[in-house]
């Protein structure tokens, strides 16, 4: 997997790209009005594709968040899990104004890649969870425990990108992928251990705990 440490993501550099052009061009034309517009416009998507370094907890058996925003629901819930087994489930609701770059949960290797088209519905409802397209990857660290953390598209995200492929060895707190414009994550950990937030909490990805290993 390749590594992603500069400021704004990469995949954000064609769209700033485009917009400063068209705000370039406009200005040199005199035409005042488009030109700010679409230096506002640059401004927003260098705001949506930043990507800051984050401080990543140290700590065996440690969980952490794979995106930025708010925990809308948690539940015992295997329905998006690729293992099959008895999870809790943790969705994060990602809004436009978050960081929309994604981290991995815990360090372990990429045992499996899932891929599934689907609908658009807003990434918050309920819906959205079984029916939207979505990306899964099942990791699994040197101790056995396996995870889920699956990518969520919503009613304005049109694009998933994943970094990661079947058999990389991810870091905890490594960026893995984004979504673009509004999305969640969904993150399926064995059903045994302790989950430390709660719904309505704000997540920092890379840096907030999830959960945590109580037999480490």
């Amino acid at each position: 997997m390749h590594s992603h440490r500069i400021p704004v993501s990469k995949e954000g550099v064609p769209f700033i790209g485009i917009v400063v052009l068209a705000a370039v061009i406009f200005a040199l034309l005199n035409w005042s009005v488009p030109a700010v517009v679409f230096f506002v416009i640059a401004v927003f998507v260098l705001f949506f594709f930043r990507d800051p370094e984050r401080i990543i907890p140290s700590g065996s058996g440690l969980v952490v968040s794979p995106a930025d925003g708010r925990v809308i629901d948690i539940a015992e819930d295997n329905r998006g899990s690729l293992n099959g087994k008895d999870v809790k489930r943790i969705s994060i609701f990602m809004n436009i104004f978050n960081v929309h770059v994604n981290r991995a949960p815990i360090t372990g290797e990429v045992q499996q890649i899932s891929y599934q088209p689907g609908s658009f519905w807003p990434a918050d409802r309920k819906r959205a969870l079984l029916e939207n397209e979505r990306n899964a990857l099942l990791i699994r660290n040197e101790d056995g425990m396996e995870l889920t953390v699956v990518q969520v598209a919503g009613i304005i995200a049109r694009r998933i990108v994943c970094w990661a492929e079947v058999g990389d060895r991810v870091k905890i707190g490594e960026r893995f992928g984004l979504i673009r414009f509004g999305s969640r994550l969904d993150v399926y950990v064995p059903k045994d251990i302790a989950v430390l937030v709660k719904k309505g909490d704000r997540t920092t990805a890379g840096q907030t705990v999830l959960a945590r290993n109580g037999s480490k």
